[in-house]
């Protein structure tokens, strides 16, 4: 803080963050050096004031079938600015020009899943997530990609074979599926005896 003339008995402090407690104390100055300081103010909260902090980490992806499952890191209580906190997550297509919408209001939430039985399975959709409070909307995120979820493969390996190793071993093998949109990521594979 900058020096006070000693004949001013108040000062303006700025720079504060909204919506928080502070509490002050003051010492005299002089050339010899710094006194005692004073016994502390009462708690005094700033004014609230419209949240300039956005989420953090946005992401997501997983899910079932038909869903949109969007992530991100809370804002700190601190950086809340106000009383009626929430989210506000907008999300479309890829390509597309119309942003979806939707309203989360709960200070600890940190996702969001969107039901649709339209979204076509590992759909990419851009995505941003914004705060608000009772004093107004505050800034967005910056645009992510992430993927609706999965559904199961649609079609079955091909060409399974299998070649008798001894008595009590056979080895099976097939043609892989190709990754594509509608098969997902295939993490493995199940061989059943008939």
């Amino acid at each position: 803080p900058e020096v006070i003339n000693g004949k001013t008995h108040k000062a303006t402090v700025v720079d504060l963050s909204p919506w928080v407690e502070y509490e002050f104390r003051v010492v005299a100055s002089n050339s010899v050096g710094i006194g005692e300081p004073s016994r502390p103010s009462a708690l005094l909260k700033t004014k609230a004031a419209v949240p300039v902090v956005s989420p953090t980490n946005i992401s997501g992806g997983g899910g079932s079938r038909s869903e949109l499952v969007i992530t991100w890191e809370p804002v700190p209580e601190e950086l809340q600015n106000g009383e009626g906190f929430g989210y506000i997550v907008m999300f479309r297509p890829l390509g597309t020009t119309i942003w979806t919408k939707a309203v989360v209001a709960s200070v600890e939430a940190s996702k969001y899943v969107y039901r649709n039985e339209s979204i076509i399975p590992l759909s990419p959709f851009e995505v941003k997530v914004g705060v608000y409070n009772n004093e107004g909307e505050g800034i967005l995120s910056s645009i992510s990609i992430v993927y609706s979820g999965e559904d199961e493969p649609q079609i079955a390996p091909a060409g399974a074979s299998a070649l008798s190793i001894s008595a009590t071993e056979v080895e099976v093998s097939w043609q892989p599926i190709a990754w594509n949109r509608h098969t997902g990521r295939v993490l493995g594979y199940e061989v059943r005896q008939l």
